[in-house]
């Protein structure tokens, strides 16, 4: 309320500076909020920014085709003529172990999820399934790892890549499950309705029209899953190990980009340093490709 609008109700001197006050100290405050919001904005953009032109500068210089198409070789560091090493075995190893791992936790996340949203609203079950998805959402993926050492690597005395496809199926299906339960809470219940009121029986209608009308959103999800497990290193190290070899055998050691950067920038060895920055910016291309995509897709359904 403005002075003018004060005098003309007939409020008192002392209620009209009060009123003047008050809407001096809102309009401060809401300034200062408005300015600590654009320097965190900035101070987060400067930080990402930074990242993304130290990974340019230092990772583009062997971003070639004898990076994406060579394994690991030892050291060339003082011979020039020696052939380059790549990150041919480590690229494999994260598409094989990533797909298998979205494989595995995508149904379950699904139908974890399905249940959920359908059939599970107002039970005390349901209620412990949605607490214990969202526990295993932020949980961190190191003891994921060690989970899954004790469970599958342990007993067989043995690194292998079914061990980390098993780890990263597990952070897979918590962000599934939240995806595939918000999307279908977004579906109206009057066509949930409409559909069983034309006599089809539940599974139908959930599979038919629900899964339907929230497949880009799903998809999304599966998305998000996926570029979240491609830069795990954590439970990696615990399961498959690595190696410096293509190897398509699930049942041994198994490669990995966030492994190979690792293991290279700690090798003290300028050439193979500057390979781990180029499986860093690989990484993070691969990342954001699929960020945007999800992005797109997102924007589609609104």
């Amino acid at each position: 309320m403005n002075a003018s609008t004060a005098k003309t109700l007939g409020m008192p001197q002392k209620n009209i500076v009060a009123a003047r006050a008050l809407g001096r100290r809102r309009r401060l405050v809401d300034q200062t909020v408005r300015i600590l919001c654009i320097i965190a904005t900035l101070i987060g953009l400067f930080f990402l920014g930074s990242i993304m032109v130290t990974l340019l500068w230092r990772g583009v210089a062997t971003l070639d085709w004898i990076t994406l198409s060579r394994e690991f070789q030892p050291t060339t560091y003082g011979d020039p003529d020696a052939p380059r090493g790549g990150l041919l075995h480590a690229i494999l190893g994260t598409l094989v172990q990533s797909g298998l791992g979205i494989l595995i936790g995508t149904p379950i996340g699904i139908l974890v999820g399905t249940y959920l949203s359908e059939y599970a609203k107002g039970s005390k079950l349901g209620e412990v399934v949605r607490f214990v998805s969202d526990v295993l959402l932020s949980a961190p993926s190191v003891l994921v790892g060690l989970f899954v050492y004790q469970i599958l690597v342990r007993p067989v005395g043995g690194f292998s890549g079914i061990a980390g496809a098993a780890a990263l199926s597990i952070i897979v299906i918590p962000v599934v499950v939240r995806t595939t339960e918000d999307m279908l809470q977004l579906i109206p219940n009057t066509l949930r309705e409409a559909v069983v009121g034309l006599g089809a029986p539940k599974w139908k209608m959930v599979t038919l029209v629900c899964y339907r009308a929230a497949l880009s959103g799903i998809v999304t999800g599966v998305l998000l899953a996926f570029a979240r497990i491609a830069g795990e290193t954590a439970p990696l190290l615990l399961t498959s190990f690595g190696n410096n070899v293509v190897s398509w055998n699930m049942f041994g050691a198994m490669a990995s980009l966030p492994i190979s950067i690792y293991q290279q920038a700690n090798s003290g060895f300028p050439d193979l340093i500057q390979i781990a920055w180029t499986g860093a910016l690989l990484v993070t291309l691969g990342v954001l490709t699929i960020n945007v995509v999800a992005r797109i897709l997102v924007a589609r359904r609104k």
